[in-house]
């Protein structure tokens, strides 16, 4: 690693013309490789490390989803949209995922037809997202998707007593199972505040602060600022549950804490910085988990105990892109030494260890495709590519935007 590439040494780097020169480059990269998902006879792929089309593999709503919200950004950034990725996925949504007898959207297509039809808000909620993102950047077929995914969110998934997301029907909307969870929610409120700035609907604000009240100034901050993620159906926590061991492990995910310290940021500026506690909530997720999870060897670990001891030591890409964008907000609003420190420490790590110089895009675990396990080839852009874009941006909130005025990506 050479440290010339990644930022100077006098500078924050957030303010360092190599750094943010550094940022635009792997953005840019990232968006080059997986141009390719554009897959061959319509829709979109999944690729391997190489960038080929992963063999059996499933179009799982979540990828779609995340594809069309990052190459939209990356449109508003400046980068044009070469491969048509938005208009295949805003398709693919309407007319794949979407079911167009029971209403909502299917968990996975294979070869354009549904391979899982159940239910899911973790999916749904990426709905909101990517239709947020595709109005954000002017497609034609963002409204109808909207109003689309906000009905079902609606009728479906929300819990008006508790303020929360309820998880998962079958695809007749039976319910099975009692699991309440945090990651749907969390990226609920993701979904939730991009809506907000694509319409300026106040009621998509009120929600997505009501469920940060509940996991962070409520859960968090009664489990010593780790978070519980998993729930039963009177939304108390419930720590013997295991579940998927990527989306529901065993446990507490620091990673989570470092996308809900930058999501309440981000509310907490939209909804024009109403709570003076906020920050410190911030910082003290944030905190929390680097010291409970950084190794020693570096990288963050997966899961930890309710105690913050490490239960599941697996290093993956993705909480460190979000421990990024967590720092790089607290550097915008009040830094401390300390956070330029960790800042630096994991774009290093990021550099040494995950980010494929030679192809583009990020590896899901340190040491490349060999020492890959949880993983068949490189999942998404969507954790990477903003962890590049958020440093770029100078506020906490609107990053669409802040791309859009600043076109970091434009060549």
């Amino acid at each position: 690693m050479e440290q010339a590439r990644l930022g100077g040494d006098r500078r924050p780097w957030l303010h360092d013309s190599a750094h943010r020169a550094y940022l635009a480059d792997d953005a840019r990269r990232s968006l080059d490789f997986f141009d390719a998902s554009a897959g061959p006879k319509g829709g979109l792929v999944p690729l391997d490390n190489a960038g080929r089309l992963l063999p059996g593999g499933l179009q799982e709503l979540h990828a779609t989803t995340r594809l069309v919200h990052s190459y939209g950004l990356g449109q508003l950034a400046g980068r044009p949209d070469r491969a048509g990725i938005v208009d295949r996925g805003m398709a693919a949504l309407w007319r794949g995922h979407r079911d167009g007898r029971h209403g909502g959207y299917v968990w996975a297509l294979s070869g354009g037809a549904m391979a899982d039809g159940t239910k899911l808000a973790y999916g749904h909620v990426f709905v909101l997202l990517a239709a947020s993102t595709a109005k954000l950047a002017g497609h034609p077929d963002a409204d109808r998707l909207l109003d689309d995914i906000a009905q079902v969110l609606e009728d479906r998934f929300w819990d008006a007593d508790a303020g929360l997301f309820r998880d998962e029907f079958t695809r007749d909307w039976q319910p099975f199972s009692t699991y309440r969870g945090m990651n749907a929610n969390m990226h609920g409120v993701e979904a939730l505040l991009a809506a907000h700035e694509a319409t300026g609907d106040s009621e998509y604000l009120r929600r997505a602060g009501g469920i940060l009240k509940f996991f962070i100034a409520g859960q968090a901050a009664a489990h010593g600022w780790r978070i519980p993620e998993h729930y039963d159906a009177d939304w108390r926590p419930d720590p013997g549950y295991e579940g998927n061991p990527m989306f529901r492990p065993a446990g507490t995910t620091p990673g989570h804490s470092f996308e809900m310290a930058r999501l309440l940021l981000q509310y907490w500026d939209l909804a024009g910085r109403p709570d003076p506690d906020a920050p410190r909530q911030a910082r003290l997720l944030v905190e929390t988990a680097l010291s409970d999870a950084w190794m020693g060897q570096g990288g963050l670990a997966y899961t930890l105990g309710a105690d913050g001891t490490v239960a599941r030591p697996d290093r993956y890409w993705w909480p460190v892109t979000e421990a990024i964008g967590a720092l790089a907000a607290l550097i915008k609003l009040d830094p401390c030494p300390e956070d330029e420190d960790w800042y630096r420490r994991l774009w290093r790590f990021a550099d040494d260890a995950l980010i494929d110089h030679d192809r583009g895009g990020w590896f899901p675990e340190p040491g490349g495709p060999v020492a890959a396990g949880q993983f068949q080839g490189k999942p998404d852009i969507y954790h990477a590519l903003q962890a590049d874009l958020f440093p770029l941006a100078p506020g906490l909130s609107r990053l669409s935007a802040a791309l859009a005025q600043t076109v970091p990506l434009k060549a």
